[in-house]
C-alpha cells in the first residue's frame, strides 16, 4: 500500500487555520474585513475573555442568503473573485475563501444573517468544521458571526494563546486600526463589562484622530500628502530580443499618498508606531518601512523611529496582495519607484513645516524614552528583536470600572498596542500620554467634542529662526536667544553640525568640497578587518575631500582632509567611517553612504561645546542654521532648538 494519501477536508482546513488563526484578533481580523466588504456602515465587536471564550461581530452589510450562506464555509468559496484574472484588480479587503472554513474547523461558529429583500434571515450553527443545525430565523438585515471556544478541538494551539488582557489589546489595537482606516464608519468594541472603543462617523481621518485620542495626539503629528504618477517612473523597456515571455509594458496610474508623521522630537524605540495601509488594506512591508527611515534619516538618531499613519492608494494592478495566507504582506510592481515617492514625500513634509521642539514636550520625550523604563519582555513569536513589548490595557476606565493591572504588560514607548504577531509592525494606537491606552476614547457625544481644527495654539515651527535675538551663553555650550515666539535655547555644537552637513551635501554634489592640504601626512592604524572596508569606500571618501592611500598593510596615510578636520578630529572621524561601513555594509547603498560621510565630516569639524563664542560669531551661526532646510535636528538627530513658547511661560507663572 503506498504511503502518500490525501488528506480530509477536516484536516486540510486545521492545517489552514494554523495559517490564517492564529489568535482571537486573527478571527476578528478576518470578520472585520467580511464586514467591510459587504458594505457594512456599523459594526460592533463583543469579546469575552479575551477572546477565548466568545467573538461576536455584527454588521449592517448586505448579509447573505440561505445557499451562500451554506456555501461560505466551504474551500476557496469566495464572492470577491471569480478568475485569477480578477487578482490583478482586486477592491476588497478577504478574496481566498479561506477564513470561514479555517475559523469553523477549530471553534464553535453560530450565523446569523438575512439580506435586505428577505423576509426571512438564516441560521446555521458549526463545530469543528460539522455542520450541526440549518433553519430560517427573524432578525435584522446584516450578519452576525459568534465564535465561541476557540481552539476547542486543538488543545496545543490554545497553550500558545497570552492572557486575557494581552489578547484583548491585540483586538482592541485591531478594531482601532480600522477605525482609523474608515472613518465614515461606525465601530465599537465591548468586553464583558465596559465599552473599549465607540467611534461615530466623521467625514475626516484627522477628525477620528481627534475623535478618539484627543487634540493633544492630533497636535504632535504632522499632515503628508503626494501624489504622482506611475509613468514617471522612467522604467526603460527593454530591447525586443530581452524581453521575456511575459513582459508587459508598465501600466499608467496614479500614486497617491496621505495620512500622518509624527514631529522629529517624538521617537520611539520600535517600529512598533509604523502603521501602513495600501488601499485600505493593513499591511507589513518592509520596503515602505525603509522608505520611512530613510526619509528621517539625519533628522532622527539612527535607533529611533518615528510615529507614521500612512495610506497609499495606487491602481490594483500595481500591487500584489496575494502573497501571504494572511493578506499582511504585499508586493509592489515598481518597488524602488513606490519606496522612492514615499521617502521623499516624508522628506519634503519634514522640509516644509520645519517643526520645532516645544522645552517641555522634550523633557516629557526624553523621560518616555529612558531604557530603564523599558519592560524586560521577549518579543512575541515570529516577531523581530526590535517588535517591543504589548502595550497594556487601561487600569482605569472612562466609566469609572477598573481593570486588574498585568505587570507583563507595559507601553514600551510606543504610540500605539501592538498587535498580533503577523501585525506587529501595522496594529496599534494613536495615544501619546502615559499611561493611558489607546483603545479607550473620550466618552463624549461627536456633538459635544471640539472639531479637530478648532482653534488652539499653533504648532510651533523654525521659521522664525531668522528673527532670534542672542542674548548669550549658558556653560559655554548653549545658545539662549529670544524672538516674538518665546526663548529659545540652541545647542551650537549640533546647530554647526547642521550647517556643515548640509554645506559638505551640496558641495559634495555639485563636486566642489573644500578641502586642505596637510604639511605632513596624517597616518592612521587601522584593524585587518578594516583595510577591506576602507578600499570600497576610498573612492566616496576622496569625492568628500579626502585624499588617502595605504601605507603599509594596516595604515593609511591622509595626505588632504575637508576643511576643518585636522589632527585628532582627523583619525577619529576616518575611523568612525570605518566603524559604521562594518555594521552597515551589507545594506547600504551609495546615497547612504555619502549622507553618513557627511555627517562623520560635520561633526568632527564643528563647533565643540564649552567654547566661547564672540557676538558675532552667534549671530553667524543663527543666520547660517535659519537657512538650512532641516534645521530640527543633526544629522545623527538630536534636537538643536528647543522653544520655551510665550504661552508657556505665561501658564507657568499663572498667568493664563
Amino acid at each position: 500500500m503506498g504511503k502518500i494519501r490525501v488528506l480530509s477536508d477536516q484536516v486540510a482546513n486545521q492545517i489552514a487555520a494554523g495559517e490564517v488563526v492564529e489568535r482571537p484578533a486573527s478571527v476578528v481580523k478576518e470578520l472585520l474585513e467580511n464586514a467591510l466588504d459587504a458594505g457594512a456602515q456599523r459594526i460592533r465587536i463583543d469579546v469575552q475573555a479575551g477572546g477565548r471564550q466568545m467573538i461576536r461581530i455584527a454588521d449592517d452589510g448586505c448579509g447573505m442568503m440561505r445557499d451562500d450562506a451554506l456555501l461560505a464555509f466551504e474551500r476557496h468559496a469566495t464572492s470577491k473573485i471569480r478568475s485569477s484574472d480578477d487578482l490583478l484588480t482586486l477592491a476588497s479587503l478577504g478574496f481566498r475563501g479561506e477564513a470561514l472554513p479555517s475559523i469553523a474547523s477549530v471553534a464553535r461558529v453560530h450565523l446569523q444573517t438575512r439580506t435586505a429583500e428577505a423576509s426571512t434571515g438564516t441560521e446555521l450553527e458549526i463545530a469543528g468544521g460539522k455542520i450541526l443545525r440549518v433553519e430560517d430565523c427573524g432578525g435584522p438585515a446584516g450578519t452576525t458571526f459568534t465564535i465561541r471556544d476557540l481552539f476547542f478541538n486543538t488543545p496545543a494551539r490554545k497553550k500558545f494563546l497570552k492572557s486575557e488582557q494581552t489578547e484583548l489589546s491585540h483586538i482592541a489595537a485591531l478594531v482601532t486600526h480600522y477605525a482609523l482606516a474608515h472613518p465614515s464608519r461606525h465601530f465599537e468594541l465591548h468586553s464583558a463589562t465596559h465599552a473599549l472603543l465607540e467611534a461615530a462617523p466623521v467625514s475626516r481621518i484627522a477628525d477620528r484622530i481627534f475623535q478618539i485620542f484627543g487634540r493633544d495626539t492630533l497636535d504632535r503629528l504632522m499632515p503628508v500628502a503626494a501624489e504622482t504618477n506611475f509613468e514617471r517612473a522612467g522604467i526603460p523597456a527593454p530591447p525586443p530580443w530581452k524581453r521575456e515571455p511575459d513582459w508587459q509594458p508598465p501600466v499608467p496610474g496614479v500614486l497617491r499618498l496621505h495620512g500622518f508623521v509624527s514631529r522629529p522630537e517624538l521617537q520611539k524605540l520600535n517600529r512598533n508606531s509604523i502603521y501602513i495601509f495600501v488601499n485600505q488594506r493593513l499591511i507589513r512591508d518592509r520596503l515602505i518601512q525603509h522608505a520611512l527611515i530613510e526619509g528621517y534619516r539625519n533628522v532622527i538618531p539612527p535607533t529611533s523611529f518615528p510615529v507614521v499613519l500612512l495610506f497609499l492608494e495606487m491602481p490594483p494592478e500595481e500591487v500584489d496582495v496575494n502573497v501571504h495566507p494572511a493578506k499582511t504582506e504585499v508586493r509592489f510592481r515598481q518597488q524602488a519607484f513606490v519606496h522612492d515617492f514615499v521617502r521623499d514625500a516624508v522628506r519634503n513634509a519634514l522640509v516644509k513645516t520645519r517643526p520645532a521642539a516645544s522645552f517641555l514636550q522634550a523633557l516629557a520625550e526624553h523621560a518616555t524614552m529612558t531604557p530603564a523604563l523599558m519592560p524586560d519582555v521577549s518579543p512575541l513569536p515570529g516577531e523581530p528583536a526590535d517588535a517591543g513589548p504589548v502595550a497594556p490595557l487601561p487600569t482605569t476606565l472612562p466609566d469609572g470600572v477598573a481593570l486588574p493591572p498585568s505587570p507583563n504588560l507595559s507601553d514600551g514607548g510606543s504610540a500605539f498596542p501592538v498587535s498580533e504577531p503577523f501585525l506587529a509592525d501595522d496594529a496599534g494606537r494613536f495615544t501619546l500620554r502615559e499611561p493611558e491606552l489607546p483603545a479607550v476614547p473620550q466618552r463624549l457625544p461627536l456633538a459635544q467634542q471640539e472639531p479637530a481644527d478648532a482653534a488652539h495654539e499653533t504648532m510651533p515651527t523654525l521659521h522664525g529662526l531668522a528673527s532670534l535675538r542672542p542674548l548669550g551663553q549658558i556653560d559655554d555650550s548653549f545658545i539662549l536667544a529670544i524672538n516674538a515666539e518665546g526663548l529659545w535655547i540652541i545647542d551650537q555644537h549640533v546647530a554647526h553640525e547642521r550647517v556643515l552637513f548640509e554645506k559638505i551635501s551640496r558641495e559634495r554634489t555639485v563636486e566642489q568640497v573644500q578641502r586642505q592640504r596637510l604639511l605632513m601626512p596624517v597616518l592612521v592604524d587601522l584593524k585587518p578587518e578594516q583595510m577591506p572596508l576602507f578600499a570600497t569606500v576610498a573612492a566616496e571618501l576622496e569625492r568628500n575631500g579626502f585624499e588617502a592611500e595605504p601605507f603599509g598593510a594596516r595604515t593609511i596615510a591622509v595626505k588632504a582632509a575637508p576643511v576643518g578636520l585636522a589632527g585628532a578630529e582627523l583619525e577619529r572621524t576616518l575611523t568612525e567611517i570605518l566603524e559604521q561601513t562594518e555594521r552597515e555594509q551589507q545594506a547600504e547603498n551609495l546615497e547612504t553612504l555619502r549622507r553618513r560621510i557627511a555627517a562623520s565630516i560635520a561633526c568632527h569639524a564643528a563647533i565643540k561645546v564649552h567654547t566661547p563664542l564672540e557676538p558675532a560669531k552667534i549671530d553667524w551661526l543663527l543666520c547660517e542654521l535659519a537657512q538650512t532646510e532641516h534645521p530640527t535636528s543633526c544629522p545623527h538627530g538630536r534636537p538643536i532648538a528647543l522653544r520655551y513658547s510665550l504661552r508657556e511661560i505665561q501658564r507657568a507663572f499663572q498667568r493664563i
